[in-house]
């Protein structure tokens, strides 16, 4: 599966778009009282976390497209009064050759 942020993928012409897939993570709850080293390493580790949980929701929904890749990914993160981490992914499921 092909993951792109552009329109299109150099050294592959787009045959079909199959629709617009999404990808969201859970919400996922975590509590830092103060910054600290360790602190900052749970943050990142939580958040990436939660990136990878939407990018293996995204491509699962586009297989279920059978798409073979995603073109114009977006990103969206937000934070929830530190204690929750929301990711949304969007892109347009493709057929590429």
């Amino acid at each position: 599966m092909i993951l792109t942020t552009t329109n299109s993928i150099e050294g592959h012409k787009i045959e079909d778009y199959l629709g617009i897939v999404t990808g969201v993570s859970s919400n996922i709850k975590t509590s830092f009282s103060f910054k600290t080293e360790k602190n900052m390493n749970m943050i990142s580790n939580t958040i990436n976390k939660a990136k990878e949980e939407a990018f293996q929701k995204l491509k699962d929904n586009a297989i279920k497209l059978n798409a073979n890749a995603i073109v114009g990914i977006s990103l969206d993160m937000e934070t929830e009064a530190g204690a929750y981490f929301f990711v949304s992914v969007t892109g347009t499921a493709v057929k590429v050759a």
